[in-house]
């Protein structure tokens, strides 16, 4: 049974009897959906996957521009293929067909990968599955079978004679960066409901998701439940929070800095928080696998390292007993203080973690990713020109007096070279007149031609991405989002609020009965989020008003009234007669003219047809009668 401790009952308000107003017959996740989801076979799976890939196949037969598979009203993606591609499933295994599109997208790209001569014959390919897959996203009028059954439902395939882990198409779509299937209006219907908490998965079975059935209840009491906090919005919300106490702890260890070595406050709550931080990375790491990686993984990563490194070595300075004012303890105090203020700009670049929800901060953040990839190609031919150079000045300044004693200021001036602030006065003494040729061709070679090469990249990355900066934002919140649903927990205690849980785990969970030790974490909860909640149940109970109002006019409980649409019902347009003057003067969009004039011509040839036979039949009853 689903859990059913809500702060009414934590504070006494309800008695545990049914009939309690404070207790409702509906858990918070229900354990049913009103869309069942019927199992379908992996092997089933994979052969809809390899039907739709021979239908792909047919209908792109040979290298073709992308816009003609992309344009709308296609010639070549037609409603024809679209209609065969849904009925590949059949009608009880429907529900895959866009999990298996996405899947041959993949194949293609991989395909891709392997015969290079076919490569934009694959990739169009590619690009076609993925539109037939966000026409059938769009095209589906049902909202709960499509998000239930097709876009949340979990599907694997056949892979070596063994069943693939299972997945859904939210999740297939991030890690292939499908940017059509995402950009669809009904997977960005599903990433709201996720973000919300309106669609959340089941505690007992977090492969599943079902609706949270509280949503449109408008008391506020009712949502002060600590469960809400599962919800990604709640979550994010908390854990910038929490970056910014973590902040706030830094900026005061760093601006009182102890002479005598000993941890304050302050210092103590920092690794504290540190602590927590690395914990809570390694659960995901270990729950969601290697797709929860990414930049920030490795970001924040190196941001706990230092931190733990500065802890270490302030602990080793305490080791050593207080003396003299260069002494080993002063010395490791001094040392830990430089680490510790050496991260002071990641901390501060941390918080764009969980600021690229908002628009503006997305696209930055994209582009900057993007460029970073990019650079890959600068300097991986950085490192080959600077490990050549180096060992020719090595050779000349060994040759020179038999001692390399010149190694660092040959690495100063290199590294002069790449910051374009090169340092020839040093070279004209180096082993005339081989040092400083070589410095003038290094020189040449780095400012000249790699870091224009830089900039090209850096210039295409950037008219790429915001070409393009709605769809790949919303790539972004699709991935923030699911970085929050991979890695799912039955009590979300947010870093450093992990280390209670890992107390209540050690101390508790072992003997404790399941439903008090589920009661227990609710009163933790509570009390640890209390101010949260308190926002949260604010805005869902406005929200719950929205939703009653909404469903009274028979819409879709995210639907707002617009401007435009206020004055919608006082206007009857067939009435007024403005329909037919709106049909009449606008264009076939559908149709090209050229294709149009043809069938114009078409039905004139037919009547002239028609009428040259009449004339004809007239003339053949003339000479008839003459005779």
């Amino acid at each position: 049974m689903p859990r059913r401790f809500t702060i009414g009952r934590l504070l006494g308000l309800s008695s545990g009897d049914p009939n309690d107003p404070w207790v409702t017959d509906d858990g918070l996740l229900p354990q049913h959906s009103e869309y069942p989801q019927t199992p379908i076979a992996p092997a089933e799976v994979t052969k809809i996957a390899l039907r739709l890939r021979h239908l792909i196949e047919q209908c792109v037969p040979c290298e073709l521009e992308e816009s003609l598979v992309t344009v709308a009203h296609s010639r070549i993606i037609t409603t024809k293929v679209i209609k065969a591609a849904k009925e590949a499933g059949g009608e009880q295994n429907r529900s895959c067909v866009v999990f298996c599109l996405l899947v041959c997208s993949r194949w293609f790209k991989r395909q891709a990968l392997l015969e290079l001569w076919d490569a934009d014959l694959h990739h169009v390919r590619s690009t076609a599955c993925e539109v037939i897959a966000k026409a059938i996203i769009e095209n589906e009028e049902n909202t709960g079978y499509l998000l239930h059954n097709v876009l949340l439902h979990r599907f694997s395939m056949i892979v070596n004679g063994r069943p693939t882990h299972p997945t859904n198409v939210i999740e297939k779509a991030v890690d292939l960066h499908a940017l059509r299937v995402i950009c669809s209006s009904g997977y960005q219907r599903c990433l709201k409901y996720l973000w919300k908490g309106w669609v959340c998965q089941d505690e007992n079975d977090p492969t599943v998701f079902v609706d949270y059935t509280g949503r449109d209840d408008r008391r506020f009491i009712a949502h002060l439940d600590p469960d809400r906090i599962r919800a990604p919005v709640y979550q994010n919300m908390a854990r910038l929070v929490m970056s910014l106490v973590y902040l706030a702890l830094y900026t005061m260890a760093i601006n009182s800095i102890n002479a005598s070595g000993k941890l304050d406050g302050a210092e103590i709550l920092l690794y504290v928080f540190t602590l927590g931080f690395v914990c809570d990375e390694l659960t995901k790491l270990w729950k969601a696998g290697y797709n929860i990686l990414s930049f920030w993984t490795a970001f924040n990563g190196t941001l706990y390292a230092v931190i733990m490194l500065s802890l270490a070595l302030r602990l080793v300075g305490l080791s050593y007993p207080a003396g003299t004012e260069d002494g080993w303890r002063v010395y490791y105090n001094t040392l830990s203080y430089n680490f510790l203020a050496f991260s002071a700009p990641m901390f501060w670049t941390r918080l764009l973690l969980y600021l690229d929800s908002f628009r503006f901060f997305g696209a930055m953040l994209v582009v900057l990713k993007v460029m970073m990839k990019e650079s890959i190609i600068f300097f991986a031919l950085l490192a080959v020109m600077i490990v050549g150079f180096l060992q020719a000045f090595h050779g000349l300044d060994l040759a020179d007096d038999l001692e390399a004693d010149d190694i660092w200021f040959i690495i100063s001036a290199m590294a002069n070279s790449v910051m374009q602030s090169p340092e020839f006065s040093g070279f004209d003494r180096f082993a005339p007149p081989f040092g400083i040729i070589l410095y003038y061709a290094f020189t040449f070679i780095v400012m000249v031609i790699l870091l224009n090469i830089l900039i090209a990249l850096y210039g295409s990355a950037y008219d790429d991405i915001y070409q393009n900066a709605d769809d790949e934002f919303m790539a972004l919140f699709a991935q923030k989002t699911m970085q929050f649903v991979r890695a799912p927990d039955e009590n979300v205690f947010i870093a450093p609020f992990n280390l209670i849980e890992m107390v209540l785990v050690v101390l508790f969970e072992w003997w404790m009965p399941k439903a008090y030790y589920e009661l227990l974490n609710d009163i933790v909860m509570a009390i640890l989020y209390s101010p949260l909640l308190v926002v949260a149940a604010f805005f869902e109970t406005r929200a719950a008003h929205s939703i009653r109002l909404n469903r009274s006019r028979g819409d879709d409980d995210d639907d707002t009234i617009e401007e435009w649409e206020q004055m919608e019902e006082d206007v009857d347009f067939e009435a007024e007669g403005w329909a037919k003057v709106c049909e009449e003067v606008k264009s076939n969009v559908e149709v090209e003219p050229a294709v149009l004039e043809v069938q114009r011509l078409r039905v004139e040839v037919e009547e002239l047809k028609k009428m040259v036979e009449r004339l004809a039949g007239v003339a053949g009853k003339i000479g008839e009668d003459e005779s």
